[in-house]
């Protein structure tokens, strides 16, 4: 899945480029994506129990410990994406709706969970998903044009803040939901930090779930994750 993000990938775990910073093993996914050391709160890490649900579950409360009512929540923001590939090429479009779950470390700083819900994506025609990344064992492949299927994930933002707006909107500054992408909301609801490419918030934990009804397809399931979700898994690849 794809957001393009202005910032430089120093990663790799496929994760589709589109618009946002990550940490893993092979890239690609709904957003390019920055790669540092830095580790996913803990407390946030230990709600994710299973990742599909995780990535559809209303975080409002989920994320809230016993007797603090302090998580924030916005979206969804209707979006689209392309997303790229472990090879770099664009291998779909993807739809879907955009939340945010603002989770207060109190310290001054914010881990902030982006889900992308209700998706659905096109492919293009080219090398698929998982061709360039070999970690799972599955050959490398191509996908044909116009294949369709389902699609959700999350990506968790680390080391955010300070937060500098409350808007409902995406874009705070533009008071608009045009175009919603995952640096748009990050840097107008708090102090930027993708501005420039310095990629100070990173992606430090994300998981992406593709999965296709039969299509003349030889793999039907591709999971591009981060080390710690598992790393990735399968492919959307047509048959020979």
């Amino acid at each position: 899945m794809k957001k393009r993000l202005l910032v430089t990938l120093v990663a790799a775990t496929a994760l589709s480029a589109a618009t946002l910073v990550f940490a893993g093993g092979a890239t690609a996914g709904p957003e390019v994506v920055n790669a540092t050391s830095l580790v996913t709160n803990p407390f946030v890490a230990a709600a994710i129990t299973n990742d599909d649900v995780f990535s559809t579950a209303d975080l409002s409360t989920l994320l809230d410990p016993p007797g603090m009512n302090t998580t924030q929540h916005y979206g969804p923001y209707p979006s689209d994406s392309p997303d790229s590939g472990t090879c770099g090429n664009d291998w779909a479009e993807d739809t879907f709706d955009r939340e945010f779950a603002v989770h207060s470390n109190h310290d001054g700083t914010f881990t902030v969970v982006e889900q992308f819900k209700n998706g659905s994506f096109q492919t293009n025609a080219g090398p698929s998903p998982g061709a360039c990344d070999f970690t799972d064992g599955s050959p490398p492949g191509a996908v044909d044009q116009g294949i369709t299927g389902s699609m959700h994930g999350y990506f968790i933002v680390s080391n955010v803040g300070p937060q500098t707006s409350t808007s409902p909107y995406c874009d705070a500054v533009a008071m608009s939901n045009d175009g919603c992408t995952t640096t748009a909301f990050i840097d107008t609801h708090f102090t930027p930090c993708y501005f420039g490419g310095a990629g100070t918030c990173p992606v430090t934990t994300f998981f992406d779930h593709y999965s296709a009804d039969d299509q003349s397809l030889a793999e039907h399931e591709w999971k591009n994750a981060s080390p710690d979700r598992g790393g990735n898994h399968g492919d959307i690849r047509s048959l020979p």
